[in-house]
Protein backbone atom coordinates (compact mmCIF):
# COMPACT_ATOMS: atom_id res chain seq x y z
CA UNK A 1 0.00 0.00 0.00
CA UNK A 2 1.27 3.59 -1.13
CA UNK A 3 1.29 6.37 1.38
CA UNK A 4 -1.10 8.77 0.96
CA UNK A 5 0.31 12.15 2.43
CA UNK A 6 -2.93 14.88 3.27
CA UNK A 7 -1.90 18.61 4.29
CA UNK A 8 -4.62 20.95 5.88
CA UNK A 9 -2.68 23.94 6.43
CA UNK A 10 0.56 23.35 4.81
CA UNK A 11 0.94 22.20 1.42
CA UNK A 12 4.41 20.69 0.08
CA UNK A 13 5.15 20.76 -4.06
CA UNK A 14 6.51 17.96 -5.10
CA UNK A 15 6.89 16.17 -8.53
CA UNK A 16 6.12 12.14 -8.64
CA UNK A 17 7.97 9.84 -11.00
CA UNK A 18 6.84 6.88 -12.33
CA UNK A 19 6.71 4.36 -9.35
CA UNK A 20 7.18 6.74 -6.55
CA UNK A 21 4.89 7.89 -3.63
CA UNK A 22 1.96 10.28 -4.02
CA UNK A 23 2.27 13.41 -2.60
CA UNK A 24 -0.85 15.30 -1.88
CA UNK A 25 -2.10 18.67 -0.60
CA UNK A 26 0.11 20.42 -3.34
CA UNK A 27 -1.27 23.59 -5.43
CA UNK A 28 -1.75 23.63 -8.51
CA UNK A 29 0.27 26.07 -9.74
CA UNK A 30 -0.19 30.27 -10.34
CA UNK A 31 -1.61 29.27 -13.94
CA UNK A 32 -3.11 25.88 -12.82
CA UNK A 33 -2.39 24.95 -16.33
CA UNK A 34 -5.37 26.79 -17.56
CA UNK A 35 -3.18 28.04 -20.74
CA UNK A 36 -5.02 31.31 -20.32
CA UNK A 37 -1.88 34.14 -19.47
CA UNK A 38 -1.37 37.06 -20.91
CA UNK A 39 -3.94 39.16 -22.71
CA UNK A 40 -6.22 42.04 -20.83
CA UNK A 41 -9.84 41.36 -18.76
CA UNK A 42 -12.70 42.64 -20.66
CA UNK A 43 -16.37 42.86 -19.23
CA UNK A 44 -17.24 42.52 -15.53
CA UNK A 45 -16.73 39.51 -13.31
CA UNK A 46 -19.58 37.26 -12.44
CA UNK A 47 -21.64 38.37 -9.24
CA UNK A 48 -22.17 35.85 -7.20
CA UNK A 49 -21.79 34.97 -3.31
CA UNK A 50 -20.26 31.38 -4.04
CA UNK A 51 -17.27 30.88 -1.87
CA UNK A 52 -15.08 27.67 -1.96
CA UNK A 53 -13.19 26.87 1.47
CA UNK A 54 -9.77 27.53 1.53
CA UNK A 55 -6.78 25.60 -0.25
CA UNK A 56 -5.53 25.36 -4.58
CA UNK A 57 -5.33 28.97 -4.90
CA UNK A 58 -5.28 28.68 -9.12
CA UNK A 59 -8.11 25.92 -9.52
CA UNK A 60 -8.13 24.34 -12.99
CA UNK A 61 -9.90 21.15 -14.54
CA UNK A 62 -6.29 20.09 -15.90
CA UNK A 63 -4.97 19.68 -11.86
CA UNK A 64 -5.34 18.16 -8.47
CA UNK A 65 -7.54 20.60 -5.91
CA UNK A 66 -7.92 20.59 -2.05
CA UNK A 67 -9.68 22.31 0.64
CA UNK A 68 -9.51 22.48 3.60
CA UNK A 69 -11.98 23.71 6.51
CA UNK A 70 -12.11 27.34 6.66
CA UNK A 71 -10.43 28.90 10.81
CA UNK A 72 -13.28 29.91 12.97
CA UNK A 73 -12.71 33.56 13.57
CA UNK A 74 -14.22 33.18 17.35
CA UNK A 75 -12.60 30.27 18.94
CA UNK A 76 -15.00 30.22 22.48
CA UNK A 77 -17.69 28.64 20.05
CA UNK A 78 -15.71 26.33 17.90
CA UNK A 79 -12.15 25.27 16.61
CA UNK A 80 -12.70 24.44 13.14
CA UNK A 81 -10.05 24.41 10.80
CA UNK A 82 -6.91 24.52 13.52
CA UNK A 83 -5.86 20.75 12.55
CA UNK A 84 -2.79 21.07 10.56
CA UNK A 85 -0.32 19.20 8.50
CA UNK A 86 -1.99 15.52 8.64
CA UNK A 87 0.13 13.25 7.13
CA UNK A 88 -0.73 9.21 6.22
CA UNK A 89 2.11 6.62 6.86
CA UNK A 90 1.22 3.47 5.23
CA UNK A 91 4.27 1.58 6.61
CA UNK A 92 3.12 1.66 10.44
CA UNK A 93 -0.89 2.43 9.38
CA UNK A 94 -0.90 6.19 11.53
CA UNK A 95 -1.77 9.15 10.95
CA UNK A 96 -0.02 12.60 12.15
CA UNK A 97 -1.92 15.34 12.98
CA UNK A 98 -0.44 18.82 14.24
CA UNK A 99 -1.87 22.03 16.00
CA UNK A 100 -4.71 19.88 18.91
CA UNK A 101 -3.94 20.35 21.66
CA UNK A 102 -3.76 17.42 24.28
CA UNK A 103 -3.70 14.44 21.45
CA UNK A 104 -0.83 12.58 22.61
CA UNK A 105 2.99 13.04 20.42
CA UNK A 106 0.48 13.92 17.47
CA UNK A 107 0.55 10.50 16.22
CA UNK A 108 -3.04 8.75 15.44
CA UNK A 109 -2.83 4.86 15.96
CA UNK A 110 -5.91 2.83 13.54
CA UNK A 111 -8.69 2.43 16.36
CA UNK A 112 -8.68 0.03 18.66
CA UNK A 113 -12.84 -0.32 19.14
CA UNK A 114 -13.77 0.78 16.29
CA UNK A 115 -10.81 0.40 13.25
CA UNK A 116 -13.25 1.27 10.28
CA UNK A 117 -16.60 2.66 9.16
CA UNK A 118 -17.37 1.17 6.04
CA UNK A 119 -14.46 1.35 3.37
CA UNK A 120 -13.02 4.17 5.27
CA UNK A 121 -10.52 3.76 7.94
CA UNK A 122 -10.54 5.23 12.12
CA UNK A 123 -7.66 6.95 13.64
CA UNK A 124 -7.55 7.59 17.87
CA UNK A 125 -4.68 9.82 19.62
CA UNK A 126 -3.54 8.12 22.63
CA UNK A 127 -5.15 8.44 25.91
CA UNK A 128 -2.18 9.27 27.99
CA UNK A 129 0.92 11.33 27.71
CA UNK A 130 3.83 10.59 30.11
CA UNK A 131 4.91 14.17 32.00
CA UNK A 132 8.54 14.85 29.94
CA UNK A 133 10.08 15.42 33.37
CA UNK A 134 9.02 12.43 36.00
CA UNK A 135 7.17 9.98 33.71
CA UNK A 136 3.43 10.76 35.84
CA UNK A 137 0.36 9.49 32.88
CA UNK A 138 -1.27 12.59 31.71
CA UNK A 139 -4.71 12.21 30.61
CA UNK A 140 -5.35 13.41 26.93
CA UNK A 141 -8.49 14.98 24.62
CA UNK A 142 -10.31 12.44 23.13
CA UNK A 143 -9.31 13.10 19.30
CA UNK A 144 -11.02 10.62 16.25
CA UNK A 145 -9.94 11.01 12.86
CA UNK A 146 -11.76 9.73 9.65
CA UNK A 147 -9.93 9.23 6.65
CA UNK A 148 -10.74 7.75 3.21
CA UNK A 149 -9.33 7.07 -0.03
CA UNK A 150 -11.16 6.52 -3.35
CA UNK A 151 -10.27 2.67 -4.93
CA UNK A 152 -8.51 4.49 -8.01
CA UNK A 153 -6.55 6.29 -5.36
CA UNK A 154 -7.06 9.93 -7.45
CA UNK A 155 -9.68 11.22 -4.37
CA UNK A 156 -9.41 11.47 -0.44
CA UNK A 157 -10.64 12.87 2.63
CA UNK A 158 -10.03 13.04 5.98
CA UNK A 159 -11.44 14.72 9.15
CA UNK A 160 -10.16 15.56 12.71
CA UNK A 161 -12.46 16.12 15.62
CA UNK A 162 -12.48 15.92 19.18
CA UNK A 163 -15.55 15.63 21.86
CA UNK A 164 -13.30 16.94 25.16
CA UNK A 165 -14.80 20.57 24.97
CA UNK A 166 -18.23 21.86 26.09
CA UNK A 167 -18.47 23.95 22.21
CA UNK A 168 -17.70 22.14 19.21
CA UNK A 169 -13.91 22.04 19.67
CA UNK A 170 -11.08 21.81 17.66
CA UNK A 171 -10.45 19.85 14.39
CA UNK A 172 -10.63 20.26 10.96
CA UNK A 173 -11.52 18.63 7.71
CA UNK A 174 -9.93 18.21 3.98
CA UNK A 175 -10.99 16.54 0.74
CA UNK A 176 -9.01 16.84 -2.62
CA UNK A 177 -8.74 15.48 -5.88
CA UNK A 178 -4.88 14.00 -6.93
CA UNK A 179 -5.52 14.34 -10.87
CA UNK A 180 -7.20 16.20 -13.43
CA UNK A 181 -10.99 16.30 -14.98
CA UNK A 182 -12.93 16.06 -18.11
CA UNK A 183 -16.55 17.60 -17.58
CA UNK A 184 -18.98 16.54 -20.70
CA UNK A 185 -21.80 19.46 -21.71
CA UNK A 186 -24.38 17.32 -22.18
CA UNK A 187 -25.68 14.58 -20.47
CA UNK A 188 -26.68 13.22 -17.01
CA UNK A 189 -24.63 10.63 -14.38
CA UNK A 190 -25.09 8.99 -11.51
CA UNK A 191 -23.10 8.62 -8.81
CA UNK A 192 -23.42 6.66 -5.44
CA UNK A 193 -21.13 5.44 -2.61
CA UNK A 194 -20.61 5.76 0.92
CA UNK A 195 -20.34 8.31 3.71
CA UNK A 196 -18.54 8.21 7.65
CA UNK A 197 -17.87 11.00 10.13
CA UNK A 198 -18.06 12.25 13.27
CA UNK A 199 -20.69 13.96 15.47
CA UNK A 200 -20.05 16.18 18.35
CA UNK A 201 -21.78 18.66 20.96
CA UNK A 202 -22.15 21.94 21.15
CA UNK A 203 -23.35 22.18 24.95
CA UNK A 204 -22.01 19.39 26.34
CA UNK A 205 -18.94 16.59 25.69
CA UNK A 206 -19.08 13.65 23.51
CA UNK A 207 -18.53 12.20 19.67
CA UNK A 208 -19.53 9.72 18.02
CA UNK A 209 -19.33 8.18 14.65
CA UNK A 210 -21.96 8.44 12.07
CA UNK A 211 -22.42 5.96 8.41
CA UNK A 212 -24.48 6.68 5.67
CA UNK A 213 -25.26 6.03 1.69
CA UNK A 214 -25.07 8.50 -0.88
CA UNK A 215 -26.89 9.05 -4.30
CA UNK A 216 -25.58 12.21 -6.63
CA UNK A 217 -26.73 12.76 -9.81
CA UNK A 218 -25.06 15.34 -11.83
CA UNK A 219 -27.09 17.25 -14.90
CA UNK A 220 -24.83 18.54 -17.25
CA UNK A 221 -27.41 20.40 -20.01
CA UNK A 222 -29.26 22.58 -17.07
CA UNK A 223 -29.13 24.84 -15.41
CA UNK A 224 -28.21 27.87 -18.96
CA UNK A 225 -25.78 30.32 -17.37
CA UNK A 226 -25.56 33.29 -19.57
CA UNK A 227 -22.58 34.24 -18.42
CA UNK A 228 -21.23 31.44 -20.38
CA UNK A 229 -20.04 29.29 -17.20
CA UNK A 230 -21.21 25.92 -15.97
CA UNK A 231 -24.34 26.30 -14.14
CA UNK A 232 -25.17 22.44 -13.67
CA UNK A 233 -27.37 21.02 -11.53
CA UNK A 234 -26.68 18.68 -8.78
CA UNK A 235 -29.04 16.57 -6.34
CA UNK A 236 -27.77 14.45 -4.29
CA UNK A 237 -29.41 12.60 -0.95
CA UNK A 238 -28.00 10.82 2.05
CA UNK A 239 -29.94 7.76 3.20
CA UNK A 240 -30.01 4.62 5.70
CA UNK A 241 -27.98 6.79 8.70
CA UNK A 242 -26.39 5.07 11.71
CA UNK A 243 -25.11 6.50 14.67
CA UNK A 244 -22.37 4.62 16.64
CA UNK A 245 -21.11 5.96 20.23
CA UNK A 246 -17.40 5.68 20.36
CA UNK A 247 -16.83 2.30 21.27
CA UNK A 248 -18.86 1.44 18.69
CA UNK A 249 -22.39 0.48 19.51
CA UNK A 250 -25.18 1.35 17.57
CA UNK A 251 -27.15 3.77 19.49
CA UNK A 252 -29.35 5.12 16.32
CA UNK A 253 -32.37 3.98 18.28
CA UNK A 254 -31.43 6.15 20.95
CA UNK A 255 -30.82 9.28 19.67
CA UNK A 256 -33.89 8.62 17.38
CA UNK A 257 -35.75 8.01 20.40
CA UNK A 258 -34.78 11.33 23.13
CA UNK A 259 -35.51 13.77 19.62
CA UNK A 260 -39.15 12.07 19.15
CA UNK A 261 -39.67 12.91 22.85
CA UNK A 262 -38.35 16.19 22.96
CA UNK A 263 -40.03 17.35 19.84
CA UNK A 264 -43.25 15.69 20.20
CA UNK A 265 -42.74 13.30 16.97
CA UNK A 266 -42.61 9.69 15.55
CA UNK A 267 -39.21 9.28 13.62
CA UNK A 268 -38.44 5.99 12.86
CA UNK A 269 -35.01 6.77 11.42
CA UNK A 270 -32.12 9.83 11.46
CA UNK A 271 -34.14 11.79 8.23
CA UNK A 272 -32.98 11.47 4.98
CA UNK A 273 -30.68 15.09 3.97
CA UNK A 274 -31.23 16.00 0.73
CA UNK A 275 -29.43 18.44 -1.43
CA UNK A 276 -31.07 22.16 -2.53
CA UNK A 277 -31.07 22.17 -6.09
CA UNK A 278 -30.21 25.09 -7.99
CA UNK A 279 -28.16 26.81 -10.43
CA UNK A 280 -24.34 27.33 -10.26
CA UNK A 281 -23.60 24.29 -7.97
CA UNK A 282 -20.80 23.21 -10.01
CA UNK A 283 -18.01 25.14 -11.74
CA UNK A 284 -15.59 24.13 -14.47
CA UNK A 285 -13.04 22.86 -12.15
CA UNK A 286 -15.74 20.26 -11.40
CA UNK A 287 -15.55 21.96 -8.08
CA UNK A 288 -19.44 21.80 -6.30
CA UNK A 289 -20.49 23.36 -3.10
CA UNK A 290 -24.18 24.17 -2.29
CA UNK A 291 -26.85 23.29 0.66
CA UNK A 292 -28.59 20.52 2.13
CA UNK A 293 -31.40 19.91 4.53
CA UNK A 294 -33.24 17.32 6.40
CA UNK A 295 -36.94 17.25 7.23
CA UNK A 296 -39.52 15.97 9.67
CA UNK A 297 -43.22 15.71 10.14
CA UNK A 298 -44.20 16.95 13.73
CA UNK A 299 -47.24 16.09 15.45
CA UNK A 300 -49.16 18.42 13.68
CA UNK A 301 -48.44 17.04 9.96
CA UNK A 302 -46.28 20.15 9.69
CA UNK A 303 -42.94 19.79 7.63
CA UNK A 304 -40.11 20.84 9.95
CA UNK A 305 -36.24 21.06 9.45
CA UNK A 306 -34.43 18.58 11.47
CA UNK A 307 -30.84 19.06 9.76
CA UNK A 308 -29.34 21.80 7.62
CA UNK A 309 -25.74 22.50 6.23
CA UNK A 310 -23.03 22.57 3.34
CA UNK A 311 -21.63 20.24 1.88
CA UNK A 312 -18.41 20.26 -0.86
CA UNK A 313 -17.26 18.30 -3.54
CA UNK A 314 -14.81 17.70 -6.44
CA UNK A 315 -15.26 15.64 -9.32
CA UNK A 316 -12.73 13.79 -10.85
CA UNK A 317 -11.37 11.54 -13.82
CA UNK A 318 -11.71 11.60 -17.39
CA UNK A 319 -14.78 10.07 -17.49
CA UNK A 320 -16.55 12.08 -14.58
CA UNK A 321 -15.46 8.55 -12.89
CA UNK A 322 -15.85 9.68 -9.01
CA UNK A 323 -16.84 12.33 -6.54
CA UNK A 324 -15.02 13.31 -3.22
CA UNK A 325 -16.15 15.40 -0.61
CA UNK A 326 -17.31 16.66 2.63
CA UNK A 327 -20.89 17.17 4.38
CA UNK A 328 -21.37 19.29 7.06
CA UNK A 329 -25.05 19.21 9.03
CA UNK A 330 -26.60 20.73 12.08
CA UNK A 331 -29.40 20.22 14.47
CA UNK A 332 -30.78 21.82 17.42
CA UNK A 333 -33.45 19.28 18.02
CA UNK A 334 -31.68 16.51 19.64
CA UNK A 335 -32.09 17.73 23.35
CA UNK A 336 -28.17 16.41 24.43
CA UNK A 337 -27.09 19.87 23.51
CA UNK A 338 -27.84 23.15 22.13
CA UNK A 339 -26.86 22.23 18.60
CA UNK A 340 -25.33 18.80 16.99
CA UNK A 341 -23.06 18.23 14.17
CA UNK A 342 -22.27 16.34 12.20
CA UNK A 343 -19.14 16.50 9.27
CA UNK A 344 -18.62 13.49 6.91
CA UNK A 345 -16.78 12.50 4.18
CA UNK A 346 -17.88 10.72 1.18
CA UNK A 347 -16.54 9.50 -2.33
CA UNK A 348 -19.56 8.12 -4.34
CA UNK A 349 -18.50 6.28 -8.17
CA UNK A 350 -19.94 6.42 -11.23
Amino acid sequence: MRPYFVALATCVALSACGGSDAVFGTDGGTDGGTGTGGGTDTGNPINSDRTVPPGTASPSPAVGIFRTEATSTDSTYDGNGFASDISYNSTNDTFTVDNLGFDGDNTYSRGSTVGSLGPFAVYEADAQYLDSFDGAPINQFTHRAVYGVSTSGNTQFAIVRTGAYVGYGFGGFIYQRDNSVTLPTTGQAQFSGQLAGLRDYNGTGGLEYTTGDVVIAIDFDDFNDATGTRGDAVRGSISNRRIYDINGNDVTANVISRVNAENNTTLSRIPTATFTVGPGAMDDNGEIIGTLQSYYTDSNGQTQIFEEGNYYAIVSGDNVDEIVGVVVLETTKDPMASSVRETSGFIVYN
